[in-house]
């Protein structure tokens, strides 16, 4: 009789639990965004009792596929992203309910090409990376037509290049680093092709084709984790690596980043525009799961504080390039108001279009050489 008057009472102690089920807010996304958003969990759960929040790095396209699967308190409440969430992602949210998306760009990250110290330095273009990247690439005999991408060593694609086999570490499509790169660099270094434009006059179909990356084995993925790129390019001296410019500055005893168009991707470089292959950081929160998850609200509080993402705060350290200080100020005040998200496919329109003129800017001037002499196609 007693057992049963236990158990009654723990039965009704269990129905009256409040709903903080899980007191520990849950991160996922990009790892690019990983080492930054780690730091601000610490200095949060050091300042403020609550429990440090768990961080994962699973990729932008991950997080994204998490973070939309559901509200409530089995879904993540937190996506970090190194490119802004596409429309399709968001619809996949929309679909699940969750409708309240707060979104915060919070600063900028360069993207570098990286090798070995004890390697030659590159001065690339963008152009010499697509040619080095892409699936496929002009015809030498007829440069109208497309043909698998032929060139396996450097020299091949320029001569004052160092005479070594082409070899990239990279991420994978599911990583926002990836997105940005093709879109940055694959993108820019193919519009202007005669071939590219003839083959593919529909703007969307010459996108999707210039984003293409060869599959031959000079490429590889190397998952989502860029530190794990950085160790292949110390075992791998003669590989170039892609990932986010604050690994570079956490590695620069054994790794250099390769100059773009004669620029070297420095701080003072990304965040002045002339190192070009940049991109802003964002984290998205989802405001259902506020009030579910305990200090959600000052974990964001945390994160968009001048001590954490202002100039000289506890981020740049770490790498990050803080917003210009009218954006910022303005970021904060929004961020704290848990402003929504809004008008996202009219504005990626507009993205689209700036990427489209980024690209005519960034083509060879009338009369220079379009495509260099390449080593005979096989």
């Amino acid at each position: 009789m007693l057992n049963k008057f236990l158990l009654s009472i723990l039965l009704v102690a269990t129905i009256s639990l409040p709903a903080y089920a899980r007191d520990q807010i849950r991160v996922v996304g990009s790892s690019t965004v990983y080492p930054f958003v780690t730091t601000v969990a610490e200095q949060y759960g050091r300042k403020t009792g609550f429990n440090t929040p768990i961080v994962e790095s699973t990729g932008t396209g991950g997080g994204f596929k998490l973070f939309c699967s559901g509200k409530g308190l089995s879904y993540p409440d937190i996506a970090n992203a190194s490119r802004r969430i596409k429309p399709n992602e968001l619809l996949d949210c929309y679909k699940n309910n969750v409708l309240d998306i707060k979104e915060i760009k919070f600063g900028f990250d360069g993207i570098v090409l990286a090798n070995s110290v004890e390697s030659p330095s590159f001065d690339l273009t963008v152009s010499d990376i697509f040619l080095a990247l892409a699936r496929k690439i002009p015809s030498r005999k007829n440069p109208n037509k497309l043909v698998d991408n032929y060139y396996k060593s450097w020299d091949e694609i320029n001569p004052s290049f160092p005479k070594q086999k082409i070899s990239v570490y990279g991420p994978p499509p599911t990583s926002g680093t990836r997105d940005a790169f093709v879109e940055l660099v694959m993108e820019a270094g193919c519009w202007h092709l005669d071939a590219y434009k003839n083959l593919y006059e529909n703007f969307n179909e010459r996108k999707k084709a210039c984003h293409m990356i060869r599959e031959d084995g000079v490429y590889v993925e190397a998952g989502e984790n860029d530190n794990l790129i950085v160790q292949k390019l110390k075992a791998n001296p003669q590989s170039l690596g892609i990932f986010g410019f604050s690994f570079l500055e956490e590695n620069a005893n054994f790794v250099q980043g390769s100059a773009i168009s004669s620029v070297k991707p420095t701080h003072d470089s990304i965040a002045s525009g002339q190192y070009i292959i940049s991109r802003p950081l964002f984290v998205y929160i989802k405001g259902e799961n506020i009030g579910l998850v305990p200090g959600i609200e000052e974990f964001i509080k945390e994160l968009v504080s001048d001590e954490a993402i202002a100039p000289y705060g506890y981020l740049e350290e770490r790498g990050l390039i803080p917003l210009p200080d009218a954006e910022l100020k303005k970021m904060q005040k929004d961020a704290v108001a848990g402003k929504k998200l809004e008008n996202l496919v009219e504005e990626e329109k507009a993205e689209f279009e700036q990427i489209k003129q980024n690209a005519v800017n960034l083509a060879p001037a009338s009369g220079s050489s379009e495509t260099p002499q390449p080593a005979a196609e096989k």
